[in-house]
């Protein structure tokens, strides 16, 4: 999943979490998970099954939950977040249970007694209409604008919003579903969906590959199916669903080369579900049905990068997992790195490239603001919220120290590492300390004097990007950065610079690369090229923000235009944190996030909040 986080201090007071967390208790294999309350060491979840009714009424989802169980201990505690319990029970018998108190974004333990033999616990419940892993839309906001919509969003510590369970990626579970819905609305789920399946208002669900709570995935809307491939397609609302397939009709072609590169596909299926504007990711990885944003529908196919790096996560994330929030650049680094293998040879080395120099210049820019805490790749989040994680840094510091390794030991060596990898730990969850053992061992030991463990350690616990560092390099860029100079010495026009050819990667770079224009360059650029006006999301952004550090009025409209139809943290949380320090912007970023916020996600208005002030705008 890729996202941008800012100003963490001010979004942990916002949130107004606790920062004491649980004691982190261990799991069997010695690691400790200091964002759950549960005890897997003790009795660990193998199946969940859900038994739920949609509520769009009372925006609720009500029913329960079995959990069948491994190893016993005469109390069991599941992580719960604002759930209403109202019963526990193990087959005919009644179990007691208490909830603990409140620990912020953690949520509360919900402490079930279990003497004797139980192997299986039954918890009718549930859910609050402010779940935070759960997103109620009315239909205006919607691409129908007919029938509401629901979309979870489990990562990284949501599920227990709406599912009362172990909510630790060391566990692993398969599951079953039973979800009733109105009858003219479609649910699908993290799981076998059936494309044939009539809108009946009742739908099941099987999962026969154990998953971490994270995948946990639902939605429900007017949803339609299309066909890319044999084993592809996409579920969308009729408005967006034929853009959509064509816009990722190369997904097939992406799923053979990771299957060269890496090894089989083990999920089944790989559908996608193109979201409404307000999901407050770019994608999703969930398991056999990717969430994606619809703000990659450019009509050009220039952003289905996002669609490589949600595939490439069934080997990295899905497949292998991160044993804790601490070790998330083992999902997300390693699948940076797969998207761009992917990349390169669906659509060659020069696209590769770009887009390795745009995901580099984003880790710099952001390593200047972040504390030397939060540029390592392994993190300390004890006391914080998990989603502090979600930086550049686990992303693309960790594929670059992949690309280290690649560089060191050969793409041969290295590719086989890899496939070596997913088959050691396939279904499994490591933690940092393990990846270091594993690589060590079939890497470092059988090509001695290569790479040294004081050269990872380098990399992985210390800030900032060691001299190993292999910086990507584009002979495109370096022609776009030759016609940007000469714009700016005024050897040429705006309207002179040769374009023609020009991707989005290199309009971006073009972009994100202008330094102290004038308002007159700003206008001069504008009216050549209609940058204001773009509809690729991306290209928006970055001269969006150029406009709000160059006080560029003429923009004014569309930048209120812009947050108020979409709802990806990328794409806005940046541009809100750029109004407000401007000496301009402020004014213009409480009001259009006063009329915004109800349609936005919750993940995207705790992280809104503390940027704009919102509770000193309530007071």
């Amino acid at each position: 999943m890729r996202l941008i986080t800012l100003v963490l201090a001010a979004l942990l007071a916002a949130c107004g979490n606790d920062p004491s967390p649980p004691s982190g208790h261990p799991t069997h294999s010695g690691r400790a998970d200091p964002h759950s309350f549960s005890r897997p060491e003790e009795a660990r979840t193998r199946h969940v099954s859900l038994d739920l009714t949609v509520d769009f009424e009372r925006r609720v989802l009500e029913g329960e939950v079995t959990l069948t169980l491994e190893g016993h201990a005469p109390q069991l505690t599941l992580d719960t977040r604002e759930l209403v319990i109202s019963g526990v029970n193990s087959g005919d018998t009644a179990l007691e249970w208490s909830l603990g108190d409140a620990r912020g974004a953690l949520g509360q333990p919900l402490v079930i007694q279990t003497p004797g033999s139980v192997d299986s616990v039954t918890v009718a419940y549930r859910s609050s209409p402010e779940a935070t892993g759960l997103q109620w839309l009315d239909p205006v906001q919607t691409a129908g604008g007919n029938h509401p919509f629901l979309f979870s969003q489990s990562q990284a510590i949501h599920a227990r919003s709406w599912v009362p369970l172990q909510d630790t990626p060391q566990v692993r579970f398969t599951y079953d579903a039973l979800i009733r819905t109105p009858a003219e609305l479609r649910a699908v789920m993290s799981a076998h969906n059936d494309p044939e399946a009539e809108k009946t208002g009742t739908y099941q669900f099987q999962m026969p590959q154990a998953i971490p709570s994270y995948l946990l995935a639902i939605a429900v809307g007017d949803l339609e199916f299309r066909a890319m491939s044999d084993r592809t397609g996409v579920y969308a609302e009729a408005p967006v669903l034929e853009s959509a397939v064509w816009e990722f009709s190369d997904t097939e072609a992406m799923m053979r080369v990771s299957e060269e590169l890496f090894g089989p596909y083990l999920w089944g299926r790989y559908d996608l579900l193109i979201l409404p504007p307000s999901f407050p990711f770019g994608g999703m990885e969930n398991p056999r049905l990717s969430f994606i944003t619809p703000t990659v529908l450019a009509g050009d196919r220039s952003l289905v990068a996002l669609i490589a790096h949600e595939l490439a996560h069934s080997w990295s994330g899905n497949l292998v997992t991160n044993a804790t929030w601490d070790d998330l650049w083992l999902n997300e680094g390693f699948t940076v790195y797969l998207e761009a293998r992917i990349m390169e040879v669906v659509f060659g080395e020069q696209r590769r490239a770009m887009e390795d120099v745009l995901g580099y210049e984003n880790l710099v820019a952001e390593l200047a603001e972040l504390d030397e805490a939060d540029q390592h790749l392994k993190l300390d989040l004890a006391g914080r919220d998990p989603d502090d994680a979600f930086s550049n840094v686990p992303y693309e510091k960790g594929r670059l120290l992949l690309v280290y390794l690649e560089n060191a030991f050969g793409r041969e060596t290295f590719d086989a590492y890899l496939r070596g990898y997913f088959d050691r730990f396939g279904f499994k969850s490591l933690g940092t300390a393990e990846f270091l053992a594993d690589v060590q061992a079939h890497l470092l030991n059988p090509n001695p004097g290569v790479v040294s463990l004081a050269d990872l350690d380098a990399w992985i616990h210390q800030p900032g990007l060691p001299p190993t560092v292999v910086v990507p390099q584009s002979n495109a860029f370096a022609a776009v950065d030759r016609q940007r100079t000469r714009w700016m010495q005024g050897e040429i026009a705006a309207a002179g610079l040769d374009t023609r050819d020009w991707t989005v990667h290199e309009w971006l770079y073009f972009v994100n690369n202008l330094r102290g224009m004038s308002a007159e360059q700003m206008a001069e650029l504008d009216q050549a090229y209609q940058l204001t006006a773009t509809r690729n999301n991306e290209i928006a952004h970055s001269w969006l923000l150029k406009a709000i550090a160059n006080g560029y009025a003429p923009a004014n409209e569309r930048i209120e235009q812009y947050l108020r139809t979409i709802g990806r943290n990328k794409l806005i949380v940046p541009v809100y944190a750029a109004l407000m320090d401007s000496d301009w912007g402020q004014e213009m970023a409480r009001r259009v996030y006063a009329e915004a916020r109800p349609t936005y996600h919750p993940l995207t208005q705790s992280r809104v909040d503390g940027i704009v002030g919102w509770v000193e705008v309530q007071e």
